[in-house]
């Protein structure tokens, strides 16, 4: 008995050095300084000896060489905490800046609200502008489903609706350096800081649809207004909290869907954990099944009615973008 046990702790210990050697290779790689060889040479040394820790596992020298791996891992620990996002770098255009707020009573006043004008992806003129919201204006929230991978994967975009017919819509999203590309991988790994931009629809759901050629999808949400109005301070909130402290992209903790859900949280909203959180392309089913969306209709009539692409690309990205996009798609009754 007392073999069997040491041997089914030897390979409960083997898969955590195989793991962790893993995240730790990876870790090196994408951010240990230098070139790929002096990346692949370490990362190729840290492999062997993971692997020398697990055949050793089985020996009579399993204890001490345990104990090295543990206070080597210790060791990339410590430098992957001292590992932190810029503040300032050449930043690609579209994320360049870092929208921010203050309230002064029900007025709210942003800075650096983006309004690009684009002609393609490498043709557009840059505005960023400051502006002031009357918050007991706030009459909704819509949720934009960008679809970039497939049906399973999307980026996430909040849009908040205004009684003038105003909306402002928030993108939470990788700040890519100039020439720069996003990684799914390599995000996992502190490789590009987090930015919340808020922009005009016709600009960040605009250079999806009409640019980009994604599939985006729109999803009016039964939320009242002092509901959505929370959760656009709640946007504003950790917009400025973002400017003050830079953090990480992460495509799995830390992204356009676990940030919406950790705000909705923060102001009330009961979010269970469902597996539809993270692969993200069917979160209207489970805003369907939550009853945040019109649910006098079936989830699939939602879906076909949701589409913008042909009602974008017939608005030419124009000022009136906002409202043809929503032209048949339902509105549920907001609650109280």
């Amino acid at each position: 008995m007392h073999r069997i046990a040491r041997i089914a702790l030897a390979i409960t210990l083997s898969l955590a050095v195989a793991i962790l050697t893993a995240w730790a290779g990876f870790a090196m790689w994408y951010r240990l300084p230098g070139g790929e060889p002096g990346r692949a040479v370490a990362c190729a040394l840290l492999v062997l000896f993971g692997l020398g820790t697990i055949i050793a596992l089985f020996s009579r020298f399993r204890i001490p060489t345990f104990v090295l791996f543990v206070a080597a891992f210790a060791a990339v620990l410590v430098w992957w905490s001292t590992i932190k996002p810029l503040g300032d770098a050449d930043w690609a255009p579209d994320v360049a800046r870092q929208v921010t707020g203050t309230r002064d009573g029900n007025l709210l006043t942003l800075k650096d609200v983006r309004d690009f004008e684009w002609r393609s992806g490498t043709d557009f003129t840059e505005r960023w502008t400051s502006r002031t919201y009357d918050l007991s204006t706030v009459q909704s929230a819509d949720l934009f489903m960008s679809y970039w991978a497939g049906p399973k994967i999307a980026h996430v975009i909040m849009s908040f609706g205004f009684s003038g017919g105003d909306h402002l819509a928030w993108s939470i999203e990788v700040r890519r350096r100039v020439g720069g590309e996003f990684s799914p991988i390599a995000d996992l790994f502190k490789s590009n800081p987090l930015v919340i931009i808020a922009a005009d629809e016709r600009d960040v759901v605009g250079v999806r649809s009409n640019v980009r050629g994604e599939d985006v999808q729109i999803y009016r949400l039964r939320a009242s207004p002092d509901a959505a109005r929370a959760l656009l301070l709640e946007y504003v909130s950790d917009a400025n909290a973002l400017a003050a402290t830079p953090a990480f992209y992460n495509s799995i903790t830390t992204n356009c869907t676990t940030t919406i859900v950790k705000m909705m949280r923060a102001v009330g909203d009961t979010i269970p954990f469902d597996w539809r959180l993270i692969v993200n392309g069917y979160l209207p089913e489970y805003a369907y099944d939550r009853g945040a969306l019109d649910t006098r209709l079936p989830m699939s009539t939602l879906r076909e009615l949701a589409h913008i692409g042909d009602r974008a690309r017939e608005s030419g990205l124009s000022p009136d973008f906002s409202r043809l996009i929503r032209v048949g798609v339902p509105s549920p009754g907001r609650g109280s």
